[in-house]
């Protein structure tokens, strides 16, 4: 099984590092996914939700509101404006959600991409 190192970075410092199967990011041309050995390339981030896939094939949700990512053949860098990690057990997670949704509404995006990732958050918290 090949994986990629994936690194999460905020104004605040590195929020998430570590090797992943593969991970699904909000670009501004829409959603797209890199897995290991992914061609070069470097993308606007949009409001949205990343979302990981971990070694052991568990999910990981970050909700971003913009920045840019750069991917190449072994390692993806996203630098993002701001970001709150999904993850974590009863009142920590209900604090995450609400945080997350605090930060997308604040984004300066479109109506419609804060819609959609608020929505993904909500649906994210029903799931878990």
């Amino acid at each position: 099984m090949e994986l990629m190192k994936l690194e999460i970075v905020t104004p605040n410092g590195v929020i998430f590092d570590a090797e992943v199967k593969q991970v699904n990011l909000p670009g501004s041309e829409g959603e797209f996914g890199v897995l290991p050995r992914h061609a070069t390339l470097v993308s606007l981030l949009e409001t949205g939700v990343i979302v990981i896939t971990k070694q052991d094939g568990s999910e990981v949700a970050v909700a971003i509101n913009s920045g840019y990512v750069k991917v190449d053949e072994e390692k993806t860098t996203c630098i993002v404006d701001g970001a709150v990690a999904l993850s974590g057990e009863g009142s920590d997670l209900a604090k995450a959600l609400e945080d997350a949704k605090t930060l997308l509404k604040s984004a300066e995006s479109s109506n419609v991409a804060i819609a959609s990732a608020v929505a993904k958050v909500e649906q994210i918290g029903k799931s878990l």
